[in-house]
C-alpha cells in the first residue's frame, strides 16, 4: 500500500499519455469533495462540495476546497461533473463559478435542479448544463464519460466512468447497495460487473462506512419505527433531517398521512429543496397534507408535524432556535416529540447533544439514532464494498470520501479481495496520483489548505487568524491600557484592564495592577525602555498571573501610551 508523506515534493510534469488525479477535498474528512483529473493538458472536475465547520472553527460558515492548484488553469477545465445533490458535493460550485462562470455543469436532473436554485441564491447566471442519466455517454475534450445508477440517501445519484487514453476510471460517488430502496432505483451492479470484465484501471470508492461490518440497513426498515413514534405521540411532532434527504421526508409524510396529521416545512433550504423535489416528481405529497408552518399552529397539536433543518446542531438552524425557544413561531411544549432522523457527521457530536439537551430541558421526547432506528446510512458498509471489489476486479484502487481511518479500512478490504497492496493508493487532499501504463502511484503533493467562508468574506481568514479566534473563544481576551510619563518612565495613568470570556468581572484583575506598576517602575529605574519593551513586560506580567491564578492562557493586548 502506498502512503502519502508530509515531505512529498511538487510533482514533476505529467508523463505523456498518463492520467493525473488531484484530490482537493474529501480525502481525510467528510465533506468538501472535489477531485481534478488531468489528461493531455485538459482538466475534468468531479464534485465541488463544502465542509461544515466544527467547534474549532469559530465564526466560520462554510469551508471550501482550495482552488489554488488549478486557479491558473481554469481555462483548461472541460466540465464539472456532479455525482449527486448533497451539499458536500455541490455546495462550493457557486464559488468556483465566480472564478470562471462558463464551466459546463454535468449531472442528473435532480442534482442540477438543486444546484440551479443555489446558483440563483448566489445571483449567478445559469451556465451551460448537461442533464445526464444512467446509461448515457457524453464526451468533453479527451474525457469520455459514462454514468451508472447508484443508490444513496438522495435520489438520482450517479457513479461516473472516465475513459481516457490512460485507461478506465470508475468513480462511485457516494453509494450503497440497498436492495429495497424507496424509489426502486438500485445500484447497477450489472454495469459494475460489465466494467470489471472489460477492465477497470483505477477504482475510486466511497470509504465512509468501510469500518462497519456487513451490509447497510435498508431504508424501508425505518418506516415501521417512524409509524410507531407517530402512533405513540399525542402532541406535536418535529422531525429534523438534512434538507436534501428526500427519502426521509417522504417517509415522514407517509407516516403523517397514515395518522391524519398535516405537515409543514421549517427552514429555508428545506422549503426550497422539497418544492423542487415535488415539482420534479421525486417527492409524492397527497393534496391537502402540506400547509404553511404558520397555519399549522392553528391546528390541534395532535395533528401537527414539522419537518425541520438542523439535525447537526447548526447554531442558526430552525431546530437550534426551537431548542433555545428563540424561534419566531414554533414554541416547544412539554410532551412534544422531536425526531433527529440523520446520522452524526464526525465533529458535530457536541453541537447535536447540546441541542438534544436543550430540547429535553423543555420536556420534549427526543428520538434519535442512539435510541431508535430513525436513520440509516447512505453509504456502503464493508460487505457491500467487498462485493464491489470482487465484481469490479480493479487493477488499482484509490479510497476516497472519508476520514483517514475509513480510507485505511477501505484499503484493507481491497487487499483482502486480492488487489496487490502496492496497487492500493492511500492519498490525502493535495496528494497527486498518476496513472501511467496501468499503474497508479503517488507522484507528489500540491499545496492544498482550507478556505474559510465567513459571511461574505471568502479566503480572508488564515489558519493563524483561526488560531486567534480559538484562543479568544476558549481562553478569553484581556486588554491592558497604561499611560506612562514620557520623561520619568513612571506610570501616570491606569493600568485599566478589560476582560472578556471570564466569569469574573474586571475588578477581579485589580490584584495584578500593582505588579504591572512595579514591573514598569523597575524598567524606568534601569534606564527606561521603548514602548514595545514596556508592552511585552505588561503582557508577560499579566500572562503569568492569569495562568497561575485562573489556569488560562488568554489573548493579551497591552497598550502603552507615552504622555
Amino acid at each position: 500500500m502506498s502512503h502519502p508523506h508530509p515531505e512529498l515534493s511538487t510533482p514533476a510534469p505529467l508523463v505523456e499519455g498518463g492520467l493525473r488525479v488531484i484530490p482537493l477535498g474529501g480525502l481525510g474528512e467528510i465533506g468538501r469533495n472535489m477531485t481534478v483529473f488531468e489528461y493531455d493538458d485538459r482538466l475534468l472536475i468531479v464534485d465541488c462540495g463544502v465542509l461544515f465547520p466544527e467547534d474549532h472553527h469559530p465564526g466560520v460558515d462554510l469551508i471550501l476546497p482550495d482552488f489554488d492548484p488549478i486557479r491558473g488553469r481554469l481555462d483548461k477545465v472541460e466540465a464539472l461533473v456532479l455525482t449527486h445533490g448533497h451539499e458536500d458535493h455541490i455546495g462550493a460550485t457557486p464559488y468556483l463559478l465566480r472564478e470562471r462562470g462558463d464551466i459546463p455543469l454535468v449531472g442528473s436532473e435532480l442534482t442540477l435542479a438543486l444546484l440551479g436554485s443555489k446558483l440563483r441564491e448566489h445571483r449567478l447566471k445559469e451556465t451551460v448544463h448537461h442533464v445526464v442519466a444512467e446509461g448515457e455517454t457524453i464526451t468533453f475534450g479527451p474525457f469520455v464519460l459514462e454514468f451508472i445508477a447508484v443508490n444513496h440517501s438522495i435520489p438520482d445519484a450517479l457513479a461516473v466512468v472516465i475513459r481516457t487514453g490512460a485507461g478506465v476510471v470508475l468513480h462511485t460517488g457516494d453509494f450503497k447497495m440497498d436492495q429495497l430502496p424507496l424509489d426502486g432505483r438500485i445500484t447497477d451492479l450489472n454495469e459494475f460487473a460489465r466494467l470489471g470484465d472489460e477492465g477497470v484501471d483505477l477504482f475510486m470508492t466511497d470509504s465512509t462506512n468501510a469500518e462497519v461490518p456487513g451490509f447497510t440497513t435498508s431504508e424501508k426498515d425505518i418506516a415501521p419505527v417512524l409509524e410507531g413514534v407517530f402512533h405513540k405521540s399525542a402532541q406535536r411532532i418535529i422531525v429534523a433531517c438534512f434538507a436534501s434527504h428526500i427519502h426521509r421526508v417522504q417517509q415522514v409524510i407517509d407516516a403523517a398521512v397514515a395518522n391524519d396529521r398535516k405537515v409543514a416545512y421549517v427552514g429555508r433550504s428545506m422549503v426550497r429543496n422539497m418544492a423542487i423535489a415535488k415539482e420534479l416528481g421525486y417527492l409524492k405529497v397527497p393534496a391537502g397534507v402540506l400547509v404553511d408552518a404558520k397555519e399549522l399552529a392553528d391546528l390541534p397539536v395532535e395533528r401537527q408535524v414539522l419537518i425541520s433543518t438542523g439535525s447537526q446542531g447548526e447554531p442558526l438552524s430552525a431546530l437550534s432556535r426551537i431548542a433555545q425557544r428563540t424561534h419566531s413561531f414554533v414554541h416547544l411544549e412539554e410532551g412534544d416529540t422531536v425526531v433527529l432522523a440523520s446520522s452524526l457527521i464526525p465533529g458535530n457530536e457536541n453541537a447535536v447533544y447540546r441541542v438534544i439537551n436543550g430540547l429535553a430541558r423543555w420536556g420534549a421526547n427526543v428520538v434519535h439514532k442512539g435510541n431508535a432506528l430513525v436513520h440509516v446510512s447512505g453509504h456502503a458498509s464493508a460487505g457491500e464494498l467487498l462485493y464491489c471489489y470482487n465484481i469490479v476486479k480493479p487493477r488499482n484502487v484509490m479510497p476516497i470520501h472519508g476520514e483517514i481511518r475509513h480510507m485505511r479500512a477501505n484499503a484493507a478490504l481491497a487487499i483482502a479481495t486480492g488487489v496487490p497492496a502496492d496497487r492500493v493508493v492511500m492519498a490525502e487532499d493535495g496528494v497527486v496520483v498518476d496513472l501511467v501504463d496501468g499503474v497508479a502511484k503517488i507522484a507528489g503533493k500540491v499545496a492544498c489548505g482550507y478556505v474559510f467562508v465567513d459571511g461574505s468574506s471568502v479566503g480572508d481568514i488564515s489558519e493563524s487568524s483561526m488560531k486567534d479566534r480559538r484562543v479568544l473563544g476558549e481562553e478569553g481576551f484581556i486588554s491592558v491600557i497604561v499611560v506612562v510619563d514620557s520623561v520619568t518612565g513612571k506610570v501616570s495613568g491606569g493600568p485599566e484592564i478589560h476582560a472578556r470570556g471570564f466569569a469574573e468581572d474586571d475588578s477581579a484583575f485589580d490584584a495584578i495592577k500593582p505588579q504591572i506598576i512595579d514591573a514598569l517602575a523597575k524598567i524606568a529605574a534601569d534606564g527606561g525602555a521603548d514602548s514595545y519593551q514596556m508592552q511585552q513586560t505588561v503582557r508577560r506580567v499579566v500572562g503569568r498571573w492569569v495562568n497561575k491564578s485562573l489556569r488560562r492562557r488568554p489573548m493579551i493586548i497591552p497598550v502603552v501610551i507615552e504622555a
